[in-house]
């Protein structure tokens, strides 16, 4: 088949930007044509990634795969105004610089978020005829207003409808609309999406992080028995981590040692939390490079998830869930719905009340009882799991699938010409 793919993320940028870059090359793998629009590579920091410089196109490879690039501008801070304009200004460019290279296309997935990326999504759906499989890796508005990047007020409320309306648009033109996680499922079929429509395909992770040929034990003075627990991420409101930082201080083991790595609005409350309950047990290492994130994954002897109660928690899947599973560690999920489920089904997980300093508290002290070389094997059944549920393979697999019934059930397009070689 002539497959397109569609997301503003792409390599060689970090983290979840990385995901549709796996799954393109999978896909070119299996002998499909792949031709990706996408952006100049700014995330995380807002600046363009090293090598590459702003034009209104470039074409080049990746792999078997074909990416046009197409201008942006660059930004990824807390900026309402600048945030906007590097969503807009990739949905405006890939319209009018990239939809050339998606004519003539069997069907195009496309990564949902941020939501701009409709319009070059319903030219191609409309005009080039391309059935659409829309992959729904965040939920708008709702992910919006959970990070309080809109506000609240009346304009809030209108921003809401606005974009609830907008993505309804997205649910309608698309052939078939995937979801990352069981409870969302619910969610979208009560806005109104087809259950007809609706595919359940997980996302998978960077299986690099599985690795471990080394970790940063020795370089963070930790002793052979000492029980490392990690949270690598965003410290923002809706990860609720002044629970982990009270739990730490309650856990009077000392083995127990916990890890902080990223950044974010609550950093500097969570460090002078840490130092007012006298959490010494607790290290933050600020934000780290992305080469060096497989080290720390393996000095975790376990990782923390963790959500608010209340909100999208029930139906999220942080990323960090599929990452750990596919690195061969244990998880500690504190937090409710599908997250909580994937670590007791996958038998790598340990689970605690979301907001509860007491139920974490407990878990950890669990931790440090099972020691090291049970949590290993927790780990291991994790990657079993993994491999099962959440690969690049299965992904891959469900993605190829829900292609060909797509193509299979859709009319006949009245023009297949191929695309032209300048786009």
């Amino acid at each position: 088949m002539r497959i397109g793919l569609l997301t503003q993320w792409f390599d060689p940028e970090p983290g979840p930007a990385a995901l549709p870059g796996m799954l393109a090359r999978a896909l070119a793998d299996r002998g499909h044509e792949v031709q990706v629009l996408t952006g100049f590579p700014n995330y995380p920091s807002g600046r363009l990634a090293p090598g590459y410089r702003l034009a209104r196109r470039v074409d080049e490879t990746d792999g078997p795969a074909r990416v046009r690039r197409v201008a942006l501008y660059p930004s990824h801070d807390r900026s309402a105004p600048r945030r906007l304009a590097n969503y807009g200004s990739f949905a405006v460019s890939a319209l009018v610089s990239g939809t050339p290279v998606l004519r003539g296309l069997d069907a195009l997935w496309v990564g949902n978020s941020p939501i701009s990326v409709a319009l070059p999504m319903w030219f191609t759906r409309y005009v080039h005829r391309v059935p659409v499989l829309l992959h729904v890796l965040d939920l708008w508005p709702d992910s919006v207003l959970a990070s309080g990047f809109l506000g609240t007020g009346r304009v809030s409320r209108t921003v809401e409808r606005g974009m609830a309306a907008w993505c309804g648009a997205m649910y309608r033109s698309a052939a078939r609309v995937a979801h990352v996680s069981p409870g969302a499922a619910e969610l979208l079929a009560g806005r109104g999406v087809p259950r007809e429509k609706l595919v359940h395909i997980p996302m998978w992770a960077d299986e690099t992080l599985g690795v471990r040929a080394t970790d940063l034990r020795a370089d963070l003075g930790l002793q052979p028995d000492q029980v490392v627990l990690v949270y690598a991420g965003a410290l923002g409101e809706a990860q609720g981590l002044d629970s982990l930082i009270d739990a730490c201080a309650r856990t009077g083991d000392p083995r127990l040692v916990c890890l902080i790595a990223g950044s974010g609005t609550t950093e500097e409350r969570l460090r002078r939390r840490a130092a007012a309950v006298g959490a010494a047990n607790v290290r933050f290492l600020g934000q780290l490079p992305r080469d060096r994130m497989p080290a720390l994954m393996a000095t975790g002897d376990v990782h923390y998830v963790s959500l608010r109660p209340g909100g999208m928690s029930a139906y999220t899947m942080p990323s960090k869930v599929q990452s750990t599973l596919a690195a061969g560690r244990a998880l500690l999920v504190a937090a409710e719905g599908d997250a909580a489920a994937v670590a007791r089904d996958s038998g790598a997980g340990i689970t605690a009340r979301p907001g509860d300093p007491d139920s974490i508290a407990d878990a950890l002290r669990e931790v440090c009882d099972l020691g090291r070389e049970k949590l290993d094997l927790l780990g291991q059944a994790g990657r079993a799991h993994y491999d099962r549920m959440f690969s690049v393979a299965t992904g891959a697999d469900r993605v190829e699938r829900t292609l060909h019934e797509m193509v299979a059930a859709g009319p006949v397009r009245a023009s297949r010409r191929r695309r032209p070689a300048d786009g």
